[in-house]
């Protein structure tokens, strides 16, 4: 299970809290969504989950063991809203996924990731299909959570509806559990157990 116990956050040591005590809990291949207004700092908290910020109060735990004790490829992972800022410019497709070891042919064809688009350069390919390889990147087999911040928010509704789609089926296959952040309440009710808010 991952366990947010508590967190706490500022961005200046006497600055205002961003949030205080934050409690959740999200099971192996549950879904869960997040909503909250512009500025609540869901980015932020999303951040502290995956282990890229410390928070002030409180602990990240998966399944008992604090987030920052992993060492390597991480069970809780990150995908962020602007796959573009995520990839290396000078790198091709190709090498952007041998950033992980285990992946297979099988998680490919499932995101919809076309074999001629490894020898591409990011700026060759849409918005769309650089989250697929995002999405690829952080859904190794050592990966348990996966956290989605406003992940398709820049996407059109037909390329939103394919990567959710490719996702929740992989998520049911490999029971994975899913952390959804997003403004769009609608979004969040089609795809989730359950929807929490953080303020």
């Amino acid at each position: 299970m991952l366990k947010v116990n508590g967190i706490s956050y500022r961005y200046q040591n006497n600055g205002p809290w961003v949030f205080r005590n934050f409690r959740l809990a999200v099971q192996p291949g549950e879904i869960v969504g997040l909503c909250g207004y512009n500025g609540a700092g869901k980015t932020t908290l999303a951040k502290i989950i995956a282990g890229y910020l410390k928070p002030h109060e409180g602990e990240i735990l998966v399944d008992e063991q604090p987030v920052s004790s992993f060492t390597g490829i991480r069970p809780v992972q990150l995908v962020w809203q602007h796959p573009e800022k995520s990839i290396n410019p000078k790198w091709k497709m190709k090498k952007v996924l041998e950033e992980t070891t285990d992946l297979d042919e099988e998680l490919l064809s499932l995101l919809g990731i076309k074999s001629e688009w490894l020898d591409r350069w990011p700026s060759e390919l849409s918005g769309g299909e650089l989250q697929r390889f995002c999405l690829a990147r952080t859904l190794g087999k050592h990966t348990k959570y996966l956290i989605a911040d406003e992940m398709t928010t820049m996407l059109d509704a037909v390329t939103q509806a394919q990567i959710w789609h490719a996702l929740l089926e992989l998520a049911k296959q490999r029971n994975i559990g899913i952390l959804a952040i997003s403004h769009n309440q609608h979004l969040l009710q089609k795809i989730s157990d359950r929807t929490v808010s953080i303020a």
